[in-house]
């Protein structure tokens, strides 16, 4: 570990940080696409840029495809602030579309452009921006996708090839200047954004969500709530009336039910990778819309609900979701701390097991705190955005279990006596997996990375 990093972690107070895995990591990655590719080790140290934004590997290197403040091509006003959660959808003729959230507040800098037709609440800063990209890789178009939405954090991809934005925020009408109640899901077609509009989903759930994953199979939607406070948050799964019935069908609503594992009211308790538990249960949640009560301090019997804090990532691969608490502290309420679990769903078993705990106490060292934002990787492991203090990076874990760096933010921000350094967030790959793409939140900035990936 480098002396740079050895202070960064001191900063943080995670020296004790780091990953622990059931046997190999591969079972993370079963009946996916990345498990064609093993990864056993990184692509070497990272080589600092000159040009002072990205730090990469030799032989990688990256494009600007955005930035914060620079003019939209649509002609719709500027890039809008705080890039987070992002999909790599493709396009006919070998395209890509891109599709990026903004998790801007009320007082954000430049929220996204209120547009006609694609405008939830004018009084709303947030929102999605799509670009498409050739074959190339170079832009095409970058535009407003929706807009007058609130502090939109992540989502995920459906299988018909559009995204759901989640609104992290539980604001109503009143709050914050807002004219209309949020904390909804909307989704978005980064093809042809008015196809979608600006309707939210609410028989989704009113809350703080973070993100969804869809199965392929039926079109169950699980969903992550990020509550880092107590109450601490559900993982929920909706059931659509019309499932996989393509672009628009989740409007018809459907049924939204909160997990119990029985036994298990808090899962930041579970220390053991490879725990499983079975006969996991399904509680329909009462008040979807939160009219009285936010949805996880409603009432769901006597035995209760589990809880989670910092509910983040969710993907789906294989046969199963997969979903991410990014950290728990008993000091704030948890049952226990760790910085990162990993749990795996598999419904057609109703099991739950935990895969991957990042630290405290455990054997391989992830030199950080707070992963967010992961994905498959074409070598076969994890990409990893970090969140936290000090130096960010992108980590890459391969399925040995092999942390190495991937990317580090170079655009420090703050003052020059205290620098601070913007989150990554929005990782994803190209269909074709030669490209990474990933965002710098602040200041908002979208990367392509392209280099030997298949090494």
């Amino acid at each position: 570990m480098s002396v740079s990093r050895r202070q960064a972690l001191a900063r943080t107070g995670a020296l004790g940080v780091g990953i622990a895995f059931t046997g190999a990591v591969s079972e993370l990655f079963a009946g996916t696409a990345a498990a064609q590719h093993v990864g056993h080790t990184g692509y070497g140290p990272l080589v600092p840029d000159p040009n002072g934004l990205l730090d990469l590997p030799e032989g990688f290197r990256y494009k600007v495809l955005s930035r914060e403040g620079d003019p939209l091509r649509s002609g719709e006003g500027k890039v809008p602030s705080h890039h987070d959660g992002m999909a790599a959808l493709p396009g006919r003729g070998g395209r890509v579309h891109l599709v990026r959230n903004h998790e801007n507040r009320a007082t954000a800098r430049l929220g996204v452009p209120t547009v006609d037709g694609l405008t939830y609440d004018p009084a709303g800063k947030g929102g999605c921006t799509a670009l498409t990209l050739d074959a190339r890789g170079d832009v095409l178009s970058e535009r407003v996708a929706v807009a007058g939405t609130a502090v939109n954090c992540s989502g995920g991809p459906t299988p018909w090839g559009t995204w759901l934005t989640c609104e992290e925020t539980e604001d109503r009408a009143g709050t914050n200047g807002y004219a209309k109640d949020h904390g909804f899901i909307f989704e978005v077609d980064p093809a042809d954004p008015r196809r979608t509009g600006a309707v939210p989903l609410t028989a989704m759930g009113r809350f703080q969500h973070e993100a969804v994953a869809v199965d392929p199979r039926n079109g169950i939607v699980y969903e992550t709530e990020d509550a880092f406070v107590q109450p601490f948050g559900l993982f929920y799964r909706f059931l659509p009336h019309k499932p996989l019935g393509g672009t628009g069908a989740l409007r018809a609503g459907g049924r939204l039910q909160a997990m119990r594992v029985p036994g298990v009211p808090d899962l930041s308790a579970v220390r053991e990778p490879g725990a499983r538990f079975d006969g996991v249960e399904w509680v329909d949640v009462p008040d979807p819309l939160a009219k009285e009560t936010s949805v996880r301090l409603q009432d769901y019997g006597r035995k209760g609900i589990t809880r989670a804090q910092k509910l983040e990532g969710c993907y789906w691969g294989g046969r199963s979701v997969y979903f991410m608490s990014s950290y728990a502290r008993s000091e704030e309420g948890s049952a226990a701390d760790h910085f990162g679990q990993i749990w795996r769903y598999t419904p057609d078993r109703r099991h739950l097991t935990l895969v991957v705990v990042f630290g405290p106490d455990t054997d391989v060292q992830l030199p950080g705190e707070s992963p967010d934002n992961i994905c498959l990787a074409p070598s076969g492991g994890l990409m990893v955005c970090e969140d936290g203090n000090g130096a960010q990076h992108v980590f890459g874990v391969t399925r040995k279990g092999e942390v190495y760096e991937m990317a580090r933010n170079r655009q420090a921000i703050g003052t020059e006596e205290e620098p601070e350094w913007g989150e990554f967030a929005g990782v994803a790959f190209s269909p074709d997996g030669r490209t990474m793409y990933v965002n710098c939140y602040t200041p908002g900035t979208t990367f392509a990375v392209t280099g030997p990936w298949r090494r």
